[in-house]
């Protein structure tokens, strides 16, 4: 860990968290306090942010997305902001302007594929340019799988296929969720022949062995943000992202409510595994996480790329996925205990 960060004497730099009231918001709240960072919690509207259940020494602020004004006033004095307000495919390009524009750090945690290729298409030449750092889709989905592939290769230039399972034990689906569901419609892509290409209608289908406790499983290809992260920095053919039935039934079932808390953390009981197998003609190499509540999770894995980030990870500017500007191995083991997470070699 950076001395800069982690040392109690030291001045610690103000992280801004926009949609800083919502589920994932709130963790990532928690998570930069843990970490000894200041907080700036910004909100879309006053009520929200007047009803929040935030800690006494958190700043507050209002500010509407397509308000620079606001926003640029919200942003005064953090030293990087996390976007925690979906559908991203409405926010995240407005609030990218924003950082460049304050000249800092910005990171999201979208699962949106439009939107993660949209901010590198459209903002990697001016993020250049202005020397700051764009990282989207630092999160469960995205950033992990992304992050377990990087690792998984290795020394490796090159793959001919990576093929990634994903396993819930279930998933209680927050509104924020939902709602991306009804705004997210652009049709999934996936790597093909080492270009994004559209994912066939209807998805395949297979059996993925997981370890215990999840064993066979039932899954759909399912591409999420990884699919634009892994294009990004790796030379693969094909690309291959399988999740399991059953939470998507929950997903798909209006009557699902939203997650529970099951401990003093505020987590849920939902468990998961991701498991990631890279193939280079016949040698495969393997990587795999598990851990608790997909939400919860991505707190420590967006918090740790904010700290690294601030703490000198790079000292040029352009939008990056996880595994290009980190070294994935030591950022994985720094997530434990929150992920447990390890590689293993043919």
């Amino acid at each position: 860990m950076n001395d800069r960060i982690s040392s109690p004497s030291a001045v610690q730099p103000t992280v801004a968290v926009y949609g800083a009231t919502g589920h994932t918001g709130r963790f990532v709240i928690a998570e930069l306090s843990r970490r000894g960072l200041g907080v700036v919690a910004i909100g879309r509207n006053a009520a929200g942010m007047a009803a929040a259940d935030l800690p006494a020494a958190v700043r507050r602020e209002v500010a509407a997305i397509d308000d620079p004004a606001s926003l640029a006033r919200a942003l005064t004095g953090a030293a990087a902001v996390i976007n925690c307000a979906g559908p991203f495919l409405d926010t995240a390009e407005l609030l990218v302007a924003a950082a460049l524009h304050a000249a800092i750090p910005y990171f999201d945690v979208t699962a949106e594929q439009a939107s993660a290729q949209a901010i590198f298409e459209r903002y990697d030449s001016a993020a250049e340019e202005a020397g700051v750092v764009v990282i989207p889709a630092m999160s469960f989905y995205g950033g992990l799988s992304d992050l377990l592939t990087t690792a998984a290769m290795g020394d490796w230039t090159d793959a001919d296929e990576v093929r990634l399972g994903i396993a819930l034990d279930s998933w209680r689906p927050t509104g924020g969720t939902r709602l991306t569901g009804q705004r997210n419609t652009a049709p999934r892509v996936t790597i093909t022949d080492g270009e994004l290409a559209r994912l066939p209608d209807p998805a395949p289908s297979a059996v993925w062995s997981f370890a215990e406790p999840f064993g066979a499983q039932e899954m759909v290809e399912m591409p999420f943000t990884e699919a634009i992260l892994i294009r990004r920095h790796l030379q693969v053919s094909e690309l291959h992202t399988y999740l399991n039935l059953t939470p998507l039934r929950d997903l798909r079932n209006a009557a699902t409510a939203p997650p529970v808390a099951a401990d003093p953390s505020g987590r849920s009981s939902q468990t998961f595994r991701v498991e990631v197998e890279v193939r280079r003609a016949s040698t495969v190499r393997r990587a795999s996480a598990q851990g608790q509540d997909i939400y919860a999770v991505t707190a420590p894995m967006v918090v740790e790329a904010v700290v690294r980030v601030l703490g000198g990870a790079t000292a040029r500017g352009g939008v990056f996925a996880p595994g290009a500007l980190f070294d994935a191995e030591s950022f994985l083991a720094a997530l434990a205990p929150d992920i447990l997470a390890g590689t293993q070699g043919a």
